[in-house]
């Protein structure tokens, strides 16, 4: 079981794509979605967050709401939700520490490069403020459809 399950969601306040600023103990009483994706407008993260905003509505149907979490600027995650449409809040961790504070921030490597980076990663976070679930290094295809299976009990 992952450290995180069953503990407190670590709080934090973001910056979201319209300019607003979003307190994730302000959602107590509502069962949250937070998903964190490498980058804005890359093949993988447009994939996932178009599965997210196709099954939007009955992911709010279940009494959820989804938040994306990016280390993007909030001009990137504008551009990105506007884009594509996206009914739901994209947040911005320029400095990372959300990512940090759930444990996401890891070494990655791509061509040979280690650099540091968001691992896609998902949390399912209870009415309570518990992490209910942990999903680490999931696959983007696929995924929003697994947690409304989740959410549909």
């Amino acid at each position: 079981m992952d450290s995180l399950q069953n503990q407190m969601a670590p709080d934090f306040t973001l910056t979201a794509h319209d300019g607003s600023k979003v307190t994730l103990s302000d959602l107590r009483g509502q069962r949250v979605i937070l998903y964190f994706y490498p980058r804005a407008d890359t093949p993988g993260c447009t994939a996932q967050a178009c599965e997210f905003r196709d099954l939007q509505p009955q992911i709010r149907e279940r009494g959820a709401v989804i938040l994306g979490v990016s280390p993007d600027s909030v001009k990137d995650v504008r551009a990105f939700h506007d884009k594509y449409s996206l009914p739901f809040t994209l947040l911005a961790d320029e400095d990372h520490r959300v990512a940090e504070a759930y444990g996401v921030w890891k070494k990655k490597q791509m061509f040979g490069n280690e650099f540091m980076g968001v691992e896609r990663s998902t949390f399912l976070i209870g009415e309570d403020g518990r992490i209910e679930q942990v999903y680490r290094g999931v696959k983007p295809e696929g995924h929003a459809q697994e947690l409304l299976d989740v959410l549909k009990g």
